[in-house]
């Protein structure tokens, strides 16, 4: 069956990492028709990084059967200007500065195109489609290699006056704490996210304290423990990995509650890799956050696991061209 319009046609969600660009066909109630995936060139021309968003683009585009897109949304490396569709200066593709992404893409395409970071679209894409659907006041947070938030408040994402709002993994906890990668101390990227988590486990491990299943899974090498070796041992029922992953439960507590007074949203939406692996907590988490909240009703506040999981960069991307993202 030919994959055309309907409803007005189809939306092509990019989804801009360092290594890798994701790209997917998208219908507007938010399901994912077709995908295409290549390597990202982050290190070198900014030609090269561009002709590889475009050759993940056409890799879509040439499917057969594919027709009737009507628009572009792409998720992409911050720091960048939403408005404008300019990519700053991001880590992850350090070829682009102050790179015109949209201009290059709207040219190449004809067709209209928005940008904006990737914890801002999938709140988007969670919020139009998936676990935040029907909310008003939308908090989302995405908790992997790193933390990125998004605000979404009547159906938009909040940018604030600069385009630079909702940074929520660089809100500290702890000013004596370790420096984070952006030059804060005790930011709650660097306290709960996964590095941290593989972090904390490796200490244990050297300290010698117990064994672990954590060291069959990285074969006796304490070097090796990642924050996945974590969650499976976990799964295992290893003690170990339980009380690693209760002292991120510890930091993350008053980062929300902290979230929620500020916020006073109506829904809690977490995603990412380590959020998932987190999970089982959740239902502690919400019992624990009137201890560390002004707001006398956050027990009201669910506390949802995102939809979308590793597609959520091409479902945020998507989200961005519909109607009212602005």
């Amino acid at each position: 069956m030919t994959v055309g319009s309907k409803q007005g046609g189809y939306i092509l969600g990019v989804d801009i990492g360092g290594t890798k660009v994701a790209v997917g066909l998208v219908d507007h109630d938010g399901k994912i028709l077709a995908q295409g995936r290549k390597l990202m060139v982050a290190n070198g021309t900014p030609e090269a990084a561009m002709q590889a968003v475009t050759a993940a683009i056409d890799s879509v585009l040439s499917s057969p059967g594919v027709s009737g897109v009507q628009s572009i949304g792409i998720c992409a490396p911050g720091p960048l200007d939403p408005k404008a569709g300019v990519i700053l200066n991001p880590p992850n593709v350090p070829c682009w500065r102050n790179f015109p992404l949209a201009e290059k893409i709207t040219s190449a395409y004809h067709l209209p195109v928005k940008v904006d970071n990737d914890a801002n679209a999938a709140a988007l894409a969670e919020t139009r489609w998936g676990a935040a659907r029907g909310y008003r006041y939308v908090f989302y947070a995405t908790i992997g290699t790193g933390v990125g938030t998004g605000i979404v408040l009547d159906g938009r994402i909040y940018h604030g006056k600069t385009g630079s709002a909702g940074e929520g993994g660089h809100m500290s906890i702890d000013y004596r704490g370790p420096v984070c990668r952006c030059g804060k101390r005790g930011c709650i990227e660097i306290l709960a996210a996964g590095p941290a988590i593989g972090a904390r486990a490796r200490a244990k491990l050297a300290a010698g304290s117990t064994h672990s299943a954590l060291l069959d899974l990285a074969k006796g090498d304490v070097a090796a423990v990642t924050s996945e070796l974590v969650g499976k041992a976990y799964a295992a029922r290893d003690p170990l990995a339980r009380e690693i992953l209760q002292e991120t439960v510890e930091v993350l507590i008053p980062w929300l509650g902290n979230i929620v007074d500020l916020l006073d949203p109506d829904v809690l939406v977490m995603g990412g890799g380590v959020a998932a692996m987190l999970s089982p907590f959740f239902g502690e988490i919400k019992d624990r956050l009137p201890s560390w909240c002004v707001n006398p009703r956050v027990s009201e506040i669910p506390l949802l696991m995102a939809h979308y999981g590793a597609d959520a960069g091409i479902a945020g991307g998507a989200a961005l061209c519909t109607r009212d993202s602005a």
